[in-house]
């Protein structure tokens, strides 16, 4: 096996790749294999870092789902972030918002003409930052899965506490389960196992995958990010898939439990409140995004600045909704690796570190010449 150096255990790994070929072919399901998706964007990055994909068994698919939060942001989140930066207002952001294309331009276009559009690598930067400067209106762009939400909407307990009011936040909070209920609910999807996703797993806990395996019969694995990991995972799935299983299994109980992390939870439930939220490629879905609740509203950007963030406008040619959805590999977009690279990204798939596309992008040497 090449590219092997990045297994902690090369023999386990070996051993597991070989594990699964004979798995394989027992998991035949109705005679056309068995589809598995991972709903990570760091999952979507190690398996094509370590071309698990290709290690897999003739008739086991895997492939990626929605699990980059920067990839379902809509266009029109963009938007509205871009119309505040062009009022004058500090926008705060992690780095890599800064390229995720808008409806007509992004944060790093708005940043070269004139915007002051400010990239920081820890929330609490942004507290920095509206002290620094309290005659400014100070906005953090607040997306992200469960994982990120707890840390970033404690900014406006913070923010309270030492009496910073200029520090807003414009949210497209998401959580993971309604997306994961979308999925198996539309019919041009085929999942028959889902690896779940480890950083969100963390904060939700691994019961909350539990109606997908009792209500609707699909194996569910929660797993870590290295080589091994994933195959184990896989392994786990092809196991329930054979022996006609669907349950919930932890393989990252090193840091998952099955209740997940309370304090975070008891965050939520203060601070925000469910909303219908609008994913790119998947449409709104109902109660699937996070916003803060009434009482903090002082803090809420869409409401201290009136702001209306619409669906936007995405490129034409862009295939990103598919993408994300699982229905379409990034190589088979008219657009990859010609008009849409890292470089000069068309659609946000290209753009963050957890993206389908970026994935496929970066290694696309090692998936050529792997195993």
């Amino acid at each position: 096996m090449k590219y092997i150096e990045g297994f902690r255990e090369p023999r386990a790994a070996r051993a597991l790749v070989e594990k699964l070929r004979l798995l394989g072919q027992s998991s035949l399901k109705d005679g056309n294999g068995v589809t598995f998706m991972e709903v990570c964007g760091s999952h979507t990055m190690a398996i094509a870092r370590y071309a698990i994909r290709e290690a897999l068994p003739e008739g086991v698919a895997l492939v990626s789902g929605p699990g980059c939060p920067v990839c379902v942001t809509p266009a029109g989140y963009l938007d509205a972030a871009i119309e505040l930066a062009r009022q004058g207002v500090i926008m705060i952001s992690f780095g890599d918002m800064l390229h995720v294309p808008g409806s007509r331009s992004s944060l790093a276009r708005a940043r070269a003409a004139g915007g002051d559009i400010r990239v920081v690598y820890s929330a609490l930067d942004a507290l920095q930052i509206a002290a620094a400067e309290p005659q400014r209106e100070c906005v953090f762009l607040a997306i992200g899965f469960e994982t990120t939400t707890a840390p970033v909407a404690g900014l406006v307990p913070l923010a309270d506490e030492r009496k910073i009011g200029n520090l807003s936040l414009l949210t497209s909070f998401k959580t993971i389960p309604p997306a994961m209920d979308a999925l198996i609910a539309d019919p041009e999807l085929r999942i028959d196992g889902f690896m779940c996703p480890a950083h969100v797993s963390a904060i939700i806990g691994a019961d909350a995958y539990l109606p997908y395996a009792r209500q609707h019969g699909i194996p569910c694995v929660v797993a870590g990010f290295e080589p091994l990991d994933i195959l184990l995972g896989i392994e786990g799935l092809l196991r329930q898939i054979i022996e006609g299983r669907a349950e919930v299994e932890n393989q990252y109980s090193r840091v998952v439990t099955a209740g997940g992390n309370r304090r975070a939870q008891v965050l939520f439930q203060r601070l925000l409140e469910p909303e219908d939220a609008l994913w790119r490629g998947l449409g709104v879905i109902p109660a699937s995004g996070l916003r803060l609740k009434k009482a903090y509203s002082s803090r809420d950007a869409a409401v201290r600045f009136g702001v209306t963030i619409g669906p936007g406008v995405e490129h034409a040619a862009c295939c990103c909704g598919d993408v994300i959805k699982g229905k379409l590999n990034p190589a088979a977009c008219p657009l990859f690796a010609k008009v849409c690279t890292p470089d000069d990204p068309v659609g946000p798939c290209m753009v963050s570190a957890e993206g389908s596309c970026a994935a496929a992008y970066k290694f696309r040497d090692i998936r050529q010449h792997a195993y």
